[in-house]
């Protein structure tokens, strides 16, 4: 896993091979950075940035690495949040606040409200289409604030009332909504 951008630019960090998690793709994580920056969001100016479903914190570390204010990852394996913690260790942030839960408990206590919320669950997850509904009525994303949703082709939230656009890289698919 590596950072694309920012100021840990290029640093490696070694997933374990035990690891259950599928992590976003470096040449599609690229490019959702292209366009996040180009169109939406200035991550140095104050962003209060969600990782839902963080695995091994590569979407975390690059939020982290290009100037958000603050960063929560949420991730229920034990052994991923373990991991995300050794990360923002190494690299001596205190940006980045891991959190070993539930997803779905997570958002329907409604905790804050960000900026910019990535999730990237399971491409299989139950529930995974109610993510959306879940955050806009929990009021976690801020009024001019941007969701980003990880799926695979299956998946379609083009109907979705807060939709603005779907990006394909791959076998990567992300709904971008507003």
């Amino acid at each position: 896993m590596r950072v694309i951008s920012g100021i840990y630019k290029r640093r490696r960090f070694d997933v374990p091979r035990s690891f259950k998690a599928r992590p976003t793709t470096d040449f599609a994580k690229e490019n959702l950075f292209n366009v996040l920056v180009n169109n939406y969001i200035d991550f140095e100016d104050g962003v209060k940035a969600l990782d839902l479903f963080a695995g091994t914190g590569s979407i975390s570390i690059e939020l982290v690495s290009r100037g958000c204010d603050q960063v929560v990852s949420v991730e229920k394996d034990r052994a991923h949040y373990r991991f995300i913690c050794k990360i923002m260790e190494e690299v001596k942030t205190d940006r980045c606040l891991p959190i070993c839960a539930d997803v779905f408990r997570y958002i329907q206590g409604g905790s804050g409200s960000y900026d910019f919320i990535f999730a990237d669950p399971p491409y299989e997850l139950k529930g995974l289409a109610t993510i959306p509904d879940l955050i806009f009525e929990n009021n976690l994303l801020n009024e001019d604030g941007l969701l980003v949703l990880e799926h695979g082709k299956q998946d379609n939230f083009e109907s979705h009332p807060r939709f603005l656009e779907r990006r394909v890289y791959g076998s990567v698919n992300f709904s971008f909504f507003k």
